[in-house]
């Protein structure tokens, strides 16, 4: 954890997710105050998401095929430079070509981000280096996704759009300095998604448990994160601070589990994190129409529980697949966090356009709940 290469990850890390947190809770008001509703900019992030998901499927091979640096490159270029471009126009259809391309980034740089958090530090270290670089995805969205949302109050989209452009675009040039080339020799010649699957729940730690709570919690917090600030009253600073509550609680949680995870080894906090979620759930269905402090309680809940869920999964899944396919577990854990995201704002935007929020909210802590048998920690 203390080589340059990890620490130059990390600061990329940072720039690519900076773009991104800055630009995840102001489209879908952007394409809204366009007239799109609800479900339209739900979509907004569910098109991010799913060429995200369509690309990570593919990033274990092109590790192998062209090494990090140039799968990091790529990614903070297509994640950064379509962006400026939102200023054409708000319509929905060329907003969402847009989203598409710029999901093929995050794909490429999320997979490529934490299959390194693996292939830098030893596995003794894995939950510590896992912590930081959650601290390194977390605390831009801590300072950014309230941040976003104020910017555009003060100076316009335009200034948002622009700096979410440039910051990936400065992680890109950093990259060539990234001392790391190609994941092991080891790593298998061929990765379908039948076999992707299969990688993460053969061992004594099964991945059933880590994704299925991965994937809860991710429909929870994004379809939270797109609807806070339509789901807030507009009189009041609820929404900033409830998207603060959200990043501040996953910098916490993830934080906390990473000397945890180390100490006691993984598959411990994913049925408490999911608990705890499930309950920050549960208060934004009583916010809807309520007191604003609600929705940042309920918010700092969420996402507490997320980040203890995240660094536990994560490397829950690195110790089911083993040194040889930790791409493959990387592309598993990003798919569940992303698909998950996606879902999340898509689906929780269909069930909020006909009956509200409450009942979108709801239905996120009722799924939760139906998870949490199966997040309980097997005897190895």
């Amino acid at each position: 954890m203390r080589t340059a290469a990890f620490r130059l990850m990390l600061a990329v890390t940072v720039l690519g997710f900076g773009g991104h947190a800055l630009l995840l809770p102001v489209l879908p008001l952007w394409v809204s105050r366009a007239g799109a509703g609800e479900f339209g900019a739900g979509t907004t992030t569910g098109v991010l998401m799913a060429t995200t998901v369509a690309t990570q499927l593919a990033v274990p091979a092109l590790l192998r095929r062209v090494g990090y640096r140039v799968v990091l490159g790529a990614g903070l270029v297509l994640l950064g430079a379509p962006t400026p471009f939102l200023l054409l126009t708000a319509e929905l259809g060329p907003v969402l070509l847009i989203s598409a391309v710029r999901g093929i980034g995050f794909g490429l740089l999320t997979v490529a981000g934490s299959a390194l958090v693996a292939e830098l530090v030893r596995p003794a270290e894995h939950g510590r280096a896992s912590a930081r670089y959650g601290y390194a995805i977390g605390i831009p969205q801590l300072v950014l996704l309230p941040l976003g949302v104020a910017t555009v109050d003060l100076l316009g989209f335009t200034g948002v759009f622009l700096a979410a452009g440039i910051a990936p675009l400065l992680g890109a040039a950093a990259t060539p300095f990234l001392r790391a080339g190609r994941p092991s020799a080891a790593e298998p010649r061929v990765q379908d998604p039948a076999e992707l699957g299969a990688a993460v729940v053969r061992s004594r730690r099964s991945g059933v448990g880590p994704m299925a709570a991965m994937l809860a919690c991710s429909v929870a917090q994004g379809g939270l994160v797109t609807f806070l600030p339509l789901a807030a009253p507009s009189t009041t600073a609820a929404a900033p601070l409830a998207l603060f509550a959200v990043a501040l609680g996953g910098v916490l949680g993830r934080g906390l589990a990473g000397g945890l995870v180390d100490r006691h080894g993984p598959g411990r906090l994913l049925l408490p994190g999911t608990l705890l979620a499930a309950a920050g759930m549960g208060v934004e269905v009583l916010s809807v129409g309520g007191a604003a402090w609600l929705l940042v309680v309920g918010a700092f809940a969420v996402g507490s529980g997320f980040g203890l869920v995240q660094n536990d999964s994560l490397v829950s899944l690195f110790a089911a697949a083993g040194p040889a396919r930790y791409g493959a577990a990387s592309a598993a854990w990003n798919i569940g966090f992303d698909a998950g995201t996606g879902a999340g704002s898509s689906g929780l935007g269909a069930i909020a356009e006909p009956f509200g929020f409450r009942a979108a909210f709801g239905a996120a802590a009722l799924l939760l709940l139906a998870v949490l048998p199966l997040t309980r920690r097997r005897a190895p």
